[in-house]
């Protein structure tokens, strides 16, 4: 169980590395201190503009993809390779890990973003094909709400329903997808909360049914 102790630690470090405080380093601001406070992505776009945004999503996406396509698979000094350890499992332990990583990190006094960015780079890499309804629950959303905080959890929702219908069908994937969905809903739960209150902010541009 070494293998899987030690490869799950270091997808939490590698989620621990946020896009949108190594973007500011070189901007010189911390986004945690403005707009919602929070260090992901959408709060990068609304506060510091889309090449800013961009750049987040490309560190929060690419360290999900190392942590779950490159990690598993490397052979380490003193671990090696556990053939107890069942190769799907450790890679889903390690896209939770990078998750978990980016909403709670080390290097940053465990004040993260939300993990939708780099549940996705997770999810791109443990299954492609989960992607599709992910996004066209989300965008419908949107689209319909205005809200990116409910299109992410309803678009999340989707994944333990994609991997249960799916063949051939995966325990850990199952597993996997109903974590997230439960994650990602607990991450949100200040946009519920401003929902519920009515000042949460939206997308127009993308919101369809806005008032004209």
């Amino acid at each position: 169980m070494l293998e899987l102790g030690v490869k799950t630690l270091l997808a939490y470090l590698l989620g621990s590395v946020l896009g949108s405080l190594v973007m500011g380093r070189f901007r010189g601001v911390d986004i945690r201190q403005q707009g919602s406070g929070n260090a992901g992505g959408t709060n990068a776009l609304r506060t510091q503009g889309w090449s800013f945004a961009l750049g987040v999503v490309v560190i929060d996406v690419g360290k999900a993809l190392l942590a779950v396509g490159v990690v598993p698979r490397l052979v380490l000094p003193l671990v090696g390779i556990d053939p107890a350890v069942d190769r799907e499992w450790l890679a889903v332990a390690c896209a939770a890990a990078v998750v978990v990583g980016h909403v709670y990190p080390v290097w940053y006094e465990f004040r993260g973003g939300k993990g939708a960015a780099t549940l996705i780079g997770a999810v791109a890499v443990l299954a492609p094909a989960a992607l599709l309804p992910v996004i066209v629950v989300w965008l419908a959303t949107v689209m319909l709400t205005g809200f990116v905080g409910l299109g992410t959890m309803l678009g999340t929702a989707t994944l333990p329903l994609y991997f249960a219908l799916a063949e051939p069908r995966s325990p850990a994937l199952i597993m996997f997808g109903l974590a997230m969905a439960v994650f990602v809903a607990y991450t949100h739960r200040a946009n519920i909360e401003r929902m519920r209150a009515g000042n949460e902010n939206r997308a127009r541009r993308l919101w369809l049914l806005r008032p004209r």
